[in-house]
């Protein structure tokens, strides 16, 4: 199957951007699959299931060794995310200075448990080992801004600049 022929083929996602990422990067080889995810997941947010195996049919990548990739490292997500990532420490420091509260107040703030994206599609929330930024703790960050000595009561304060 050509790439034009690809392309009408998948009726389940816009292969547009796939198909621009894979002419932008051609040849595509084993070792440029973690380039090769970022840039789809640049252009979907995500790792839509059928995209990356459209472009594993395109580009002859073996897909268990592209999902092997994606599912070992957790910068990738095979289900779609939040316009807003909520991040909370879980590291030693912001553990005890009060990050499971503040944890708590997110939880509820957003509706949603570890892992999980509001149905709004608004906001993912993920838990981290370590933000690496304990002289801060306990920290909060959202998309790429951290906030740090975050209270349960700033919480919805926080969370109100993204909403």
């Amino acid at each position: 199957m050509g790439i034009a022929e690809a392309s009408r083929a998948s009726d389940a996602a816009d292969m547009a951007p796939a198909m621009r990422v894979i002419e932008e990067m051609a040849p595509v080889t084993e070792g440029q699959i973690i380039p090769l995810l970022q840039r789809l997941q640049d252009a979907y947010g995500y790792l839509p299931k059928e995209v990356v195996l459209e472009v594993c049919e395109l580009t002859g990548l073996p897909a268990s060794r592209v999902f092997g990739v994606a599912t070992f490292y957790s910068q990738f997500y095979l289900e779609p995310r939040g316009r807003h990532l909520v991040r909370c420490c879980r590291g030693t420091a912001c553990h005890v200075r009060g990050g499971r509260r503040v944890l708590d107040f997110v939880e509820r703030a957003l509706g949603v448990r570890d892992g999980q994206t509001t149905p709004d599609m608004q906001f993912s929330l993920e838990t981290i080992a370590c933000l690496g930024t304990c002289f801060l703790a306990p920290v909060v960050m959202v998309d790429h801004d951290y906030y740090g000595n975050v209270t349960a009561d700033q919480v919805n304060k926080i969370l109100k600049q993204y909403r």
